[in-house]
């Protein structure tokens, strides 16, 4: 049991890592203007915060700080879907690439949101 959280924890954190490189590399490719600029930023500054979060909470001291960091990478990752969407709706991004990422937003709001739950006591 000990074992597989370990490894899940593991590979969450891989795929965040991985999540946060995608978004630098589409960032990127987004259209120089100014919308997408202020919209870029936007989201990259919530799209890497979801890792960022992650990490802090396993350097937690107590249950409260965890379940704190958690919550932040949960708001991190409901941002970061408006911002994914407003570039897609808009056509500053292709529905294709946008795509992906939405996907993985849902499944990290869908870990994180659990996680909290059980923390909270209240699954």
């Amino acid at each position: 049991m000990q074992n597989d959280r370990a490894k899940f924890k593991k590979e969450f954190k891989a795929r965040l890592y991985t999540f946060s490189l995608r978004l630098v590399g589409f960032i990127d490719n987004l259209p120089n203007d100014n919308v997408s600029r202020r919209i870029g930023d936007q989201l990259l500054r919530s799209g890497t915060s979801i890792i960022g979060n992650f990490v802090e909470a396993q350097a937690s001291s107590s249950k409260k700080d965890f379940t704190n960091f958690f919550t932040h990478a949960l708001k991190s990752t409901n941002e970061s879907k408006l911002w994914f969407a407003l570039l897609r709706d808009t056509r500053r991004a292709k529905p294709e690439r946008v795509a992906w990422f939405l996907k993985e937003l849902e499944e990290f709001s869908n870990i994180f949101a659990s996680s909290i739950l059980t923390l909270k006591g209240r699954k």
